[in-house]
Parts: structure tokens; C-alpha cells; sequence
């Protein structure tokens, strides 16, 4: 308990009138903004919640290595393998707007603990399933799992971390992941074949366990001084929850909360999708490659979404005038990697071209972040994780559109078994659909925005 001095160094009593008592000093604000305090003890905090992330971009991820496995075991096409992507992005998709207001109203770190449940749930029915329904409803639980973990830990950061840092922390985030997707394409993609099918997807469900513990017993979700519950100030008085509709179409009127949205869509999906589900597939039967090159092509992906990671972080620290620029880089470059790549004369690109489409991509991911540093900052505190949802909706949805377009043009231009590089080549020009309109959307979007 903290003592006032005024209350203790009293003046002596003397003869005389009675004076009335010196005023105390004026106390602060209840509602004074309490600045995060960074350190060791945020740090440890972001370490526990991301573990989190990373284990569900290892099972968001491990449908991506094992698509040709799923087909022969479902005995399953082009347009049904892309279906269970497709669901499980959609169900994520669709969760983030009660995500957000889950994580505003009781805290991300029991979010956190019902992601893990439904993502080990999820897999482990993946892990015994032999028919394509029951298959397909397990990556729609896990899809609902893995929603409730990257608000989550964007939440714990914003509470642990000086506004200042927050871009940085959100890429240092997704690098998280990055390492989540790096044991899928070296690790999870070996045991596949080595193990088999339910044993390697079983092993992963029961890590499940471990992480749920370390979130379980050590977490705090905010520093001392702080409650725990996002969204509400230090010492404020308690006072009626905005409606939910409310808190949303709060969320949806700000400027900066479509353009994050718009701008997550557009340089996201080709990287995502390409990663989901359609990067082996095309590399082993359009590209003629075995599956270790394939993997180690996969690879590269990870690494180039790590340096870019690290690259977009520092840039977007230092001024948020680079978010712009950035986005616009990302998008033209992946367009026109892409169009070199499906417009190469002869059936087949070289693989230096190959490589640096590869790399370019390796940016999508990384520059989506900056959506989200758009609805943060163009947001109060009270509905970040309502807006921040509302943004990341938008990579989800543009690769859910990619998936079932090229599953759909690959299945109509290859009626037969197997799938041609001359197929696989068109099906790709669908890239070009959604980047178009997220394209539009930014631009006009853009003018509207106040400087934040």
C-alpha cells in the first residue's frame, strides 16, 4: 500500500486559529495512459504466447506437404484436395471477427488455451480419418483453433511492448511462424514417409499438450498494474460493454481498418497459397522436380518470409511512412515475377527463375503485417482486437479464392489422371484475379486515410 507523505509529516500543533489542512497534490488521471514496460519479463511473456503460433502454423502447414499423400489415401481430386484448404481457411476467415471480440472481452490468454485444444482436437481426427468427410470436418475444428492464436499474441504484445515496437514485435511474430513452417517442410515431410500417415499427424496433435501447459502455468497476459483483461484502463471505472455490433461497426467505419484488410488480401494469398497447398504439387507434376527438391524449394520460401520478416520489421520501426511503399513493392514484384514464370517460352521455366519467384513470395507474408499495423494504428485499444481481425481476414480469404480457382481450372484443363505443366500453367494465371481487385482497393482506400 502506498502511503501518501502528506498524510504522515503533519505540523505540530500550535495556539492560533485553526488553519485548514495544506491540499494534497493533485493525483493522476485514473484514466492516464499506462506505457507497456518492455524488457526481459515482455519478452518471456511474447515467447509463451508465440510457441502457441507456431504450433498452429505447423498444422495450418501440414496439409501443404502431404497434399499428393491426401489424394492417393481419399482417393480425392484436384477441386476435393483444395477443399480442405479451402475450409480450413475459411473457417479461419471467418472466426476472426469473434476472435477479436473474444480476445477484447476476456483476454487473449484464454483464447490462447481453446486454440490449442481445437487444433490438437483437429489433428488428431486428421490423424485417424480414412474418408474424406470426417477428414475434411477435422481440418474445419483445426481451422478454428488456429484463428485464435495470431490476434492472441499481437494482444499480449500490445500490452507487453511500447507502442513504438509493436511492428517490430507483429514481424518478429510471423518470423515465429516462419520456424513453425520450417519444421513442416524438413521435419513433418520426412516423418510423412518414414512413419506413415497417422503417426506423424498424431505425434504432432500430442504437442499439443506441452505448449498448452506452458501457456497454462506460465503466461501472464499483462504486466503487474495492468488488468489482465485487454481493453479496459488502469483504475478505470467499470461501465457498461459496447455492443457487439457496435464495437464492430465501429471497427469496420474506420478508413485504416478496410485498408488493413485490403491490403493483408493482396499480399498475402500468393505466398499462402502457394505454401497451403499448391507449391508441392506444382513443383513434382508441373515442374517435373522429386519431392526433395520440391522440399528444398520449400524451403526457401520459409527462409525468404525470415529475412523479409526482419528486413520489413526494422523498416516499419523506424517510420510508419514505409508501409506504403512497401506493400506496393511487394505487390508489383510478385505480379511480375509471376508473369515471367507462366510467360517463359517452352513447357518449363529454368530453376534460377523458379528460385526467385520462390523468394519474391518469400516477401507476401511478411509485408500482410503491415494491414495489421494499419488497424492497430488507426484504432483505440478498447476494439484492437475486434479491428485487428477484421484485417486478417483479408490474406485468408484472397487464398481462399486462389485455392478453389486453380483447383477448379486444373480439374476443367486436365480431365484426365495427373496434371500437365501446360494445365498447371493457366491455372496459376488465376493469381492475377484477386490481385487485381485488392490492387483497386488500396489505391482508393489509401486517399481516404488520415496520417496516423
Amino acid at each position: 500500500m502506498t502511503v501518501d507523505p502528506a498524510s504522515t509529516a503533519r505540523p505540530l500543533p500550535v495556539p492560533g486559529p485553526r488553519r485548514s489542512p495544506e491540499p494534497a497534490l493533485p493525483a493522476a488521471p485514473a484514466s492516464a495512459p499506462h506505457t507497456p514496460p518492455g524488457g526481459r519479463a515482455a519478452w518471456f511473456a511474447w515467447s509463451i504466447g508465440v510457441s502457441v503460433y507456431v504450433l498452429a502454423v505447423i498444422h495450418r502447414t501440414s496439409l501443404g506437404v502431404a497434399g499428393l499423400d491426401a489424394a492417393e489415401r481419399f482417393g480425392i481430386g484436384a477441386s476435393a484436395l483444395s477443399t480442405f484448404s479451402i475450409l480450413q481457411v475459411l473457417v479461419y476467415a471467418a472466426m476472426q471477427i469473434p476472435v477479436g471480440l473474444l480476445v477484447d472481452r476476456f483476454g487473449p490468454r484464454r483464447v490462447l488455451l481453446l486454440g490449442v485444444v481445437l487444433l490438437s482436437t483437429g489433428q488428431l481426427a486428421f490423424a485417424f480419418s480414412s474418408a474424406f468427410g470426417p477428414a475434411l470436418l477435422s481440418r474445419a475444428v483445426l481451422g478454428c483453433g488456429d484463428a485464435m492464436t495470431f490476434i492472441s499474441v499481437l494482444r499480449i504484445a500490445a500490452r507487453w511492448f511500447p507502442a513504438a515496437k509493436n511492428a517490430l514485435v507483429a514481424q518478429l511474430t510471423g518470423l515465429a511462424g516462419m520456424g513453425g513452417n520450417l519444421i513442416t517442410t524438413v521435419v513433418l515431410a520426412g516423418a510423412l514417409h518414414s512413419r506413415g500417415w497417422t503417426a506423424t499427424f498424431t505425434t504432432v496433435a500430442l504437442l499439443g499438450a506441452g505448449v498448452f501447459a506452458l501457456v497454462a502455468l506460465l503466461l501472464r497476459e499483462s504486466p503487474a498494474g495492468q488488468p489482465p483483461t485487454p481493453g479496459v484502463a488502469p483504475a478505470a471505472p467499470a461501465g457498461p460493454r459496447p455492443a457487439v455490433r457496435a464495437q464492430i461497426r465501429a471497427a469496420w467505419r474506420e478508413p485504416g481498418t478496410r485498408l488493413g484488410l485490403w491490403v493483408h488480401f493482396t499480399t498475402q494469398f500468393p505466398g499462402n497459397a502457394f505454401a497451403l497447398l499448391w507449391g508441392l504439387p506444382y513443383l513434382v507434376e508441373g515442374q517435373g522436380m522429386t519431392r526433395a527438391q520440391a522440399g528444398g524449394l520449400l524451403t526457401l520460401l520459409v527462409l525468404g518470409n525470415m529475412s523479409f520478416g526482419l528486413l520489413f520489421g526494422r523498416l516499419l520501426s523506424r517510420s510508419a511512412r514505409a508501409r506504403m511503399p512497401i506493400t506496393l513493392t511487394v505487390i508489383a514484384a510478385t505480379a511480375a515475377g509471376w508473369a515471367l514464370v507462366l510467360a517463359w517460352p517452352g513447357a518449363r521455366p529454368p530453376l534460377w527463375l523458379l528460385v526467385t519467384i520462390i523468394l519474391v513470395m518469400g516477401s507476401n507474408g511478411p509485408a500482410s503485417l503491415v494491414g495489421l499495423d494499419y488497424a492497430r494504428s488507426h484504432n483505440p485499444v478498447e476494439r484492437l482486437g475486434t479491428a485487428s481481425g477484421i484485417a486478417n481476414m483479408g490474406g485468408f480469404i484472397g487464398t481462399m479464392i486462389t485455392l478453389l480457382g486453380i483447383g477448379i481450372l486444373l480439374d476443367a484443363l486436365s480431365p484426365g489422371s495427373g496434371y500437365s505443366a501446360h494445365a498447371y500453367r493457366w491455372a496459376f494465371c488465376w493469381l492475377y484475379a484477386p490481385m487485381l481487385l485488392g490492387t483497386t482497393m488500396i489505391l482508393r482506400l489509401r486517399r481516404r486515410l488520415a496520417p496516423a
